[in-house]
């Protein structure tokens, strides 16, 4: 194998739990997707491959080197993970000066590449706002932010667009791309295959711990289609954007599961996701956040993790 990450057999055990079982992947240049229903492993390999965990069994190369210890190494890898939590009573421009600092960079340095790395991801008019007003969207780029402001090579971004808005969404999926164009590379992990498939043709699926899948999967993405698609959105209005969304021939149907959320569920989540931002911005309704359920991928990787046994 002979890629930006090359995994061969790795297992991680948390206790009794595999994290990792026996994880074979090649991930190439540029951008390539991971992807999996939460729990399947994608931020243990995260973790892995930052240098936070050790893996039990097998072997774990990236940009050449094993990926535990090495020291000085590990400033040619960012990492982004899932969590938004962050601390609060910091500045955007606080937190990642300090963070830089820690990584043993130089005051005036550290300053300066924050400044940079805050421009790059657009955050230069909010840099002095503490994060607790920070949207999530802001927030998952301030991550960003810290994680691409020691000029990495490799950009590990665990579930960067988990519940953004649909602008903030398409925001940072041109900023994904334009640290690719740049030179960078980009493991972006995902549960929702189309947020993927908008970066990049080049996508692992991963289930159980095994990466069950690699490669240029349209195929997939047909099988997926092939099975109604449920998605969640929380407005302020649901029932008038549900009205809007009613319109559409792809969308099957409409539920208020409770206050302030919209189930949608369409036969075509791919055109439902390109659509979505143009009618936000266009009609001028407000939707906080955009979850796809598991059910309907955790079926399909259930189906391709049987076919392999």
């Amino acid at each position: 194998m002979t890629g930006v990450v090359d995994a061969e057999a790795v297992t991680k055990r948390y206790g009794e739990v595999l994290g990792l079982n026996g994880f074979t992947a090649t991930f190439a240049e540029g951008i390539t997707g991971l992807v999996g229903p939460n729990g399947a492993g994608k931020s243990t390999l995260f973790r892995l491959l930052a240098g936070q965990l050790r893996a039990d069994a097998g072997r774990l190369t990236l940009l050449g080197q094993p990926a535990w210890g090495q020291g000085e190494f590990r400033r040619r890898v960012g990492y982004c993970p899932e969590s938004l939590a962050l601390f609060d009573w910091m500045t955007g421009n606080d937190f990642v000066t300090t963070l830089l600092r820690l990584d043993g960079f130089s005051r005036a340095e550290a300053a300066e590449r924050s400044a940079r790395a805050i421009a790059e991801v657009d955050l230069t008019a909010d840099s002095d706002r503490r994060l607790r007003v920070y949207s999530k969207g802001m927030r998952q780029r301030v991550k960003i932010a810290q994680c691409i402001a020691h000029d990495p090579e490799l950009i590990l971004l665990d579930e960067p667009l988990n519940g953004v808005d649909p602008v903030g969404r398409a925001a940072l999926s041109a900023l994904m791309r334009q640290l690719s164009a740049a030179g960078r590379h980009l493991i972006v992990s995902s549960h929702v295959l189309y947020e993927v498939e908008r970066l990049t043709d080049r996508i692992v699926m991963i289930a159980n711990g095994q990466a069950i899948a690699q490669g240029d999967l349209h195929r997939i993405r047909d099988l997926i289609d092939s099975h109604p698609h449920v998605i969640d959105l929380e407005s302020p209005d649901p029932r008038a954007l549900g009205r809007a969304l009613g319109a559409w021939d792809h969308v099957v149907s409409l539920e208020y599961p409770e206050p302030g959320r919209l189930r949608v569920l369409t036969r075509a989540p791919d055109t439902f996701y390109a659509a979505l931002p143009e009618l936000v911005l266009t009609e001028g309704f407000v939707v906080r956040s955009v979850r796809s359920a598991d059910d309907n991928l955790d079926a399909v990787f259930r189906y391709l993790s049987e076919g392999r046994r």
